[in-house]
């Protein structure tokens, strides 16, 4: 799994490709974390590229929206496979994240949802 980070503006996208699992999580937190706590105030993270998330990479996303109230910043995902949001669904997690279909949806809309909401 590799997280990269580019920035569009006053957002950090997040690109993930790989299989999100219990090996390659603790990548995805790294990145994650060190970018909610940089002091930006939007953060995406890119999903169209991952085809598998287990329950740690689940948690890795659960801990980054924690976080994402405690920094006040809005934070979503977009681009989920079929299999990806399956695994929220089933979890009910669909309704606590911000889900966008694509970037240019996430990009446009990220900053006019509620920061921080969720769990």
């Amino acid at each position: 799994m590799k997280a990269l980070v580019r920035k569009i503006e006053q957002i950090s996208i997040i690109d993930c490709s790989g299989d999100v699992d219990l090996y390659s999580s603790p990548q995805l937190r790294e990145t994650l974390l060190k970018e909610m706590r940089s002091g930006v105030q939007n953060v995406l993270i890119n999903m169209a590229d991952v085809p598998y998330i287990d329950s740690s990479g689940i948690a890795t996303l659960v801990e980054g929206l924690q976080l994402s109230r405690e920094t006040k910043t809005h934070f979503g995902l977009f681009g989920l496979r079929s299999n990806a949001r399956s695994v929220l669904e089933l979890a009910r997690l669909h309704k606590v994240f911000p889900l966008f279909d694509n970037e240019k949806d996430a990009v446009e809309r990220i900053s006019t949802i509620q920061p921080f909401g969720g769990l």
